[in-house]
């Protein structure tokens, strides 16, 4: 009977991921509007402008998706690791040291005369030094028993450092040693571009989500992160090694992140500067929260995280406002995920109390009838 009455009950329809989606959207929705009143600026004028800024012509698109590629590139690697509930901070500075590689091997002097081969030495490159620097973060956590999250923070400052010493040091411009980077790349040696976009960053993209969702969903080491995931354990119990897999993971992560790094500097900066990372790998954790790890709904968060990040530009021309309002919408989305995410999970152990609480009941009421 407990399971037939199991197999009856039905979640709510407000459980449902579309109307848990439309409900986080509007809390968020509410919360930034509040914050708009507050700070005295006038919220439909203040959406419009980062609507327009980010999709009021071609070339404000072709920055959003400059944007959206290395965030969803950083996206799709954090999905392993949060797969397996490592919070891959580090990644900043994995995205920074596949840029430092690919900078390296750009700077070979014979690099121009065979510049398609070196371009895509230089992605491989890129993947080398973003998988190399997780793997030191994998390496503290497994080995040393150091939280990934404190590797991460410190391998990030480590990484920025480098690209400092870099760039006022061996690769400084000669003459010169600014914050502006080091000289710029020769144009046979920068991603090709058709009308401000590059096709090459967009096929590495979709080969990049097309992969990470075949990997996660349909091969054995998807289905063992998952495995780890959930219940570490039961996985070592069944001869799955959690510490073997978290170096998997870590490293895919920083493969990805390292192909970021190196679009960054063949396809946007064209050089390596201080600030190549742009923050993505931060803001690809958000995004990838937002997106509750979903390798589908990821990209989607993602292109809307970079109207946000490019919209917000026209801010302070058009309303005297801060741009930094982007990372405040961003915040709220987040912190509406989580809460609505709360707050099922609070209705969901409420109901479970209640179903055990009458089927305990209806069990009574069945005993007492037979024993009259």
């Amino acid at each position: 009977m407990a399971n037939s009455t199991s197999q009856g009950r039905r979640s709510p329809w407000y459980f449902t991921p579309g109307v848990t989606f439309v409900i986080t959207v509007g809390v968020a929705f509410a919360f930034t509007t509040l914050i708009l009143l507050l700070a005295g600026a006038p919220p439909a004028a203040t959406y419009y402008q980062l609507f327009k800024g980010s999709l009021g012509g071609f070339n404000k698109l072709t920055n959003v998706i400059r944007v959206w590629i290395p965030l969803t590139l950083c996206a799709c690697g954090l999905l392993y690791t949060f797969r397996i509930n490592l919070w891959n901070i580090g990644i900043e500075g994995q995205m920074m040291m596949g840029a430092v590689f690919a900078t390296a091997f750009l700077r070979i002097e014979t690099a121009v005369n065979q510049p398609g081969l070196c371009l895509a030495g230089a992605f491989l490159a890129g993947i080398l030094g973003g998988a190399t620097w997780a793997f030191l973060a994998g390496v503290l956590k497994t080995r040393g028993r150091v939280h990934e999250i404190f590797a991460g923070l410190g391998l990030n400052f480590v990484a920025q450092g480098v690209i400092l010493w870099l760039i006022f040091g061996p690769w400084r411009r000669p003459g010169v040693a600014s914050m502006s980077g080091t000289e710029m790349f020769e144009r046979v040696l920068r991603l090709p571009v058709v009308n401000r976009l590059s096709p090459a960053g967009l096929m590495l993209l979709v080969a990049a989500i097309l992969s990470t969702a075949a990997m996660i969903r349909y091969t054995r080491i998807g289905l063992n992160l998952k495995a780890i995931g959930q219940n570490p354990a039961a996985s070592y119990r069944f001869g799955i090694r959690p510490d073997r897999y978290m170096l998997i993971a870590i490293v895919f992560a920083g493969g990805f992140a390292g192909l970021a790094g190196t679009f960054q500097v063949t396809g946007v900066y064209h050089r390596l500067i201080p600030a190549i990372s742009s923050n993505y790998g931060y803001l690809a954790l958000l995004v990838v929260m937002l997106a509750n790890y979903n390798v589908w709904a990821a990209p989607a968060v993602a292109f809307f995280f970079a109207c946000l990040n490019v919209g917000s530009i026209q801010l302070p021309m058009a309303l005297q406002l801060d741009s930094s309002l982007s990372g405040v919408i961003q915040g709220a989305l987040v912190l509406s995920a989580l809460a609505v995410g709360g707050w099922r999970l609070i209705l969901i152990k409420r109901m479970a109390a209640a179903a055990v609480e009458g089927e305990a009941r209806l069990a009574d009421r069945q005993q007492q009838a037979g024993a009259a």
